[in-house]
């Protein structure tokens, strides 16, 4: 470990403004790097509680102590053998001679080692470690060359290039000056203020001075002190006036990065906006102009919003003017959409889907509605849900599609349905609770819409998400769309992530390949329909041509029994990712994979049973059981019977094995058409003792065949109804 004495580091990057979005990750970027290129030099440091520090316009690291030199360096170089080394007298060789002279030293001054192959010179050497400021420059230039910069950009009549144009750089080891360069510009001790508040250098004498100069200069420097600002000026604001804000994570993040001196403005608009979707508006405020909604009790949307100037004026009147000037023309925008879709109605809506290709070979936006109406009205029934519900909604599911309002905000697809369902007068025919019931179903046909986000919340809603993702990986695969290496043009593993969860997370009972049969079957009359269509659009062509053209054959077909288990196996290896987040073994996945259960709610309770069963003292015993009774059968000739009979039983262990066998398939038929799996494997693991005592005391592979086979057949049957759960065997290591 090295004794040299430390000092305090700060290294200040400035810039123009930086990235937003990028910001975070580049500050972080650059600090690791800072670290690892100490650390491959062998330069101590104390870190302690030090973290990226930046604004939009700087990226920092200040660590509170770094050794100012590097511990001695050793070196050790091999040099050749003695039998090459020296000759008969005892007297260097050209080789040993060569070797000396490029080490620096005469021949008598090298050390000498031993290894497997013998005894061989060796040059040893110790050197004094760089000192750190020496060092410094290049520390920095490494950082920057690792950090993740998607677009460089380049300034003036040289070829640097980085995020943004640097214009100035600090570089202090305790209270002096490290002479480097990067970019072209020379390290100093002179930072910069506020670009409004405070533009001027900022002397800094030591960087313990850093984080309260900038203060100083109302700049701060560490982005939690400025979002701990900003919630706490923003919370303040909202409950001023008489409501609370909404924080988005993802928006907060921004505004950190947007500010270096951070200000909340409370705003107001007109309330006759209020008539349009609250996501619109909402939309409008965080994701273009980074502002904060304010909401009720109740979390409904008041008009108030509040803002953040990256100033701070002692009369804030007309920030605000400014922030309600720009937001009103988004606002109206909203407004016009919504009312115009309103008139228009959903119906009509959905009539223009048939204009909009959804794909080239599965054609348009309304014979996708078509074919997802189809399937839902097959889910509902199975899961309690009207299928006359479910087929209405489904066929409205994509009408805001065309609407105004979409077009403009196209987060808001479903969420527009769901407002227009609720007020549509074609709709007024349903009953309240239904009308409400299809409206949500609408909008939640879309989730989960990201991750971490929830299924939908209804059971309508789960049907129509189900429906909708079935459609979109059976038509993906139909229409060649399989993703290859990073590239899923139609998200088709998210929509399998959301479709395995939808029917786990909501405990449907559904015959996964049977659906996946019939959505395959109908994409690929799709594409039928599709090819059908292009060659008769082309006959046309060529007739007009004067060309002599055959007629089109419309050709049918079923869906091949491979293209199905494909679709199965897709969504299973979605699944392995979303047990090994919950902390399920790759082994026990594997164990209930290999069974390949229709139900993926079937599957979950095998998974959790599994679970179970493996922490049982007998587990380990019967899966390595198991496993071994499989190799026995797969080595076997012949057919085996597909019982045993008892007057072929010889051996007192095999008759008790047959006897436990015979016992544990009475026991757990009843819990396995139950779906009980949990206790059916708690009592197949009562089987260890048969088991261990079958394998001790009985050949299996006597010269008997009869006896041999009718072994094989009891062993066979144990191993059926140990693997009726999960392919036990994958527990064995």
């Amino acid at each position: 470990m090295s004794t040299a004495p430390m000092l305090p580091l700060l290294i200040e990057l400035g810039t123009e403004e930086l990235p937003v979005k990028a910001l975070p990750g580049l500050a972080q970027a650059f600090f690791d790097g800072v670290l690892a290129a100490l650390d491959k030099r062998g330069i101590a440091v104390e870190r302690a509680d030090a973290k990226p520090l930046y604004t939009p316009r700087r990226l920092a690291v200040l660590l509170p102590g770094v050794a100012v030199e590097q511990p001695e360096q050793r070196s050790e170089v091999l040099g050749p053998y003695l039998n090459i080394a020296l000759d008969a007298d005892g007297q260097p060789t050209r080789a040993l001679q060569g070797f000396a002279a490029k080490a620096g030293v005469d021949w008598s001054a090298l050390d000498k080692t031993t290894d497997a192959k013998g005894e061989r010179f060796v040059h040893r050497a110790v050197t004094p470690g760089a000192t750190t400021a020496s060092l410094l420059p290049e520390v920095v230039r490494e950082a920057i060359a690792a950090m993740p910069i998607p677009k460089p950009m380049r300034w003036g009549d040289h070829d640097y290039a980085f995020a943004r144009p640097v214009l100035w750089l600090v570089m202090l080891l305790g209270k002096d000056v490290v002479d480097g360069e990067v970019f072209g510009v020379r390290a100093d001790r002179m930072s910069r203020g506020h670009r409004f508040l405070h533009d001027k250098q900022v002397w800094l004498s030591t960087p313990a001075d850093y984080v309260e100069s900038l203060r100083s200069a109302k700049v701060l420097v560490d982005a939690d002190e400025r979002r701990a600002r900003i919630v706490e000026q923003v919370e303040a604001a909202a409950a001023a006036a008489g409501g609370s804000a909404r924080i988005d994570a993802d928006n907060l993040e921004q505004v950190v990065c947007l500010n270096e001196w951070p200000r909340a403005v409370s705003c107001t608009f007109e309330e006759e906006f209020l008539a349009v979707p609250q996501e619109a508006l909402v939309a409008t405020m965080e994701a273009n102009q980074k502002f904060f909604p304010v909401l009720d009790g109740e979390g409904r949307l008041t008009a108030r919003f509040i803002g953040i100037a990256n100033v701070d004026p002692k009369d804030d009147s007309e920030i605000r003017k400014g922030y309600e000037r720009v937001i009103r023309p988004r606002f109206a925008d909203a407004k016009f959409f919504f009312v115009e879709d309103m008139k228009q109605g959903l119906e009509a809506m959905n009539a223009g889907l048939a204009t909009v290709t959804y794909q080239a070979r599965l054609g348009t936006l309304a014979d996708k509605v078509a074919r997802v109406t189809a399937l839902a009205e097959a889910i509902a029934p199975q899961v309690g849900v009207d299928p006359a519900l479910a087929r209405r909604a489904a066929g409205l599911s994509k009408a805001d599609l065309q609407s105004r309002l979409v077009g403009e905000f196209p987060e808001l697809q479903g969420i527009a349905g769901r407002h227009y369902a609720m007020q549509d007068a074609a709709l007024a025919d349903l009953a309240h609770a239904d009308r409400v019931a299809l409206a949500d179903a609408i909008d939640q046909a879309w989730q989960p819409r990201f991750a971490a986000d929830d299924i939908a919340a209804s059971p309508l809603g789960r049907v129509l998400a189900i429906a909708e993702r079935l459609d979109t990986l059976a038509g993906g695969f139909a229409a060649g769309l399989k993703p290859t290496g990073n590239k899923d043009p139609f998200a088709l593993r998210r929509n399998a992530l959301g479709l395995a969860r939808t029917v786990i997370e909501s405990g449907f009972d559904l015959d996964l390949r049977a659906l996946l049969t019939d959505a395959a079957t109908a994409a690929m009359e799709a594409v039928r329909r599709a090819a059908v269509l292009a060659k008769a659009a082309a006959a046309r062509e060529a007739q007009s041509a004067g060309a002599d053209v055959s007629p089109v054959q419309i050709q049918t077909g079923h869906v091949a029994l491979e293209d199905v288990i494909e679709l199965y196996d897709f969504i299973l290896d979605r699944l392995r990712g979303y047990y090994a987040e919950q902390g399920v073994p790759a082994q026990h996945f594997s164990a209930v994979a290999a069974l390949k259960p229709a139900s993926l709610t079937d599957f979950d309770r095998r998974i959790k049973a599994i679970g179970r069963f493996a922490a049982l003292p007998e587990a380990e015993a019967l899966a390595a059981a198991n496993k071994r009774i499989g190799n026995i059968l797969r080595k076997a000739e012949g057919e085996i019977p597909s019982g045993e009979d008892r007057a072929l039983l010889r051996e007192p262990a095999e008759i008790a094995l047959a006897d436990a066998v015979e016992a544990a398939y009475r026991d757990t038929d009843a819990t396995l058409a139950q779906g009980d799996y949990a206790a059916a494997l708690e009592r197949l693991a009562q089987l260890r003792p048969q088991v261990d005592a079958f394998f001790d005391d009985v050949m299996v592979n006597v010269e008997d065949e009869a006896v041999r086979r009718n072994r094989l057949a009891l062993l066979a049957r144990l191993a059926s109804r140990l693997g009726s759960v999960a392919a036990i065997e994958h527990l064995s290591a």
